[in-house]
């Protein structure tokens, strides 16, 4: 499981066209490196995801070392602030027990309900909770939205918001566009 915030929490990521962005090169570095991506969330200031790892898990680093520098690169030339740090640091988790990887498969899909973005992660185009929801056998899902996920710690104090261009209606949020990320083809 891996953990990665912005530089001092800033919400770089804070419209659908950089999520859609930081999303499809989210997508393209992970196949690149040959890991296997079973859940993911992206917010304005941080993401997580698990994943499994290719027989050398060591292109973790520079996996994410390649995503944050074009990324970076990207963010930094919509904003024109050449130069500017976006990334801080990312914390990894491996995971050896199913009790451990359950909840945190969970808490990742429900990442943006976590921090309030909106009531259901399913909603969210950025996340993997529509994704799980449609593909994940009824039983297996079931297992999972079983677990609490209250006790486990993960570093993730950040405050996150919703992508500018987000109508609230009735109380819920919907996006006044459709995100053209696609979910990325795994297990």
């Amino acid at each position: 499981m891996i953990t990665c915030g912005t530089y001092r929490k800033a919400h770089f990521l804070n419209t659908p066209e950089k999520l859609d962005m930081f999303s499809h090169l989210f997508f393209a570095c992970i196949a690149e490196a040959g890991w296997d991506i079973h859940a993911w969330a992206v917010l304005s200031n941080h993401y997580h995801f698990i994943a499994s790892s290719p027989s050398d898990p060591d292109t973790l680093r520079r996996m994410i070392s390649k995503l944050h520098t074009l990324s970076a690169q990207d963010i930094n030339v919509q904003d024109h602030q050449p130069g500017r740090k976006v990334w801080f640091q990312y914390f990894d988790s491996h995971i050896t027990f199913m009790n451990s990887y359950l909840p945190r498969l969970k808490y990742v899909h429900e990442n943006p309900a976590h921090h309030g973005i909106l009531p259901c992660a399913e909603n969210y185009p950025w996340c993997s909770a529509s994704w799980f929801a449609r593909n994940a056998k009824p039983g297996f899902r079931k297992t999972v939205e079983g677990f609490k996920t209250d006790a486990i710690s993960v570093m993730d104090d950040f405050v996150a918001q919703a992508p500018m261009r987000v109508e609230r209606m009735n109380g819920v949020s919907s996006h006044t566009e459709e995100s053209g990320v696609k979910p990325p083809h795994s297990k």
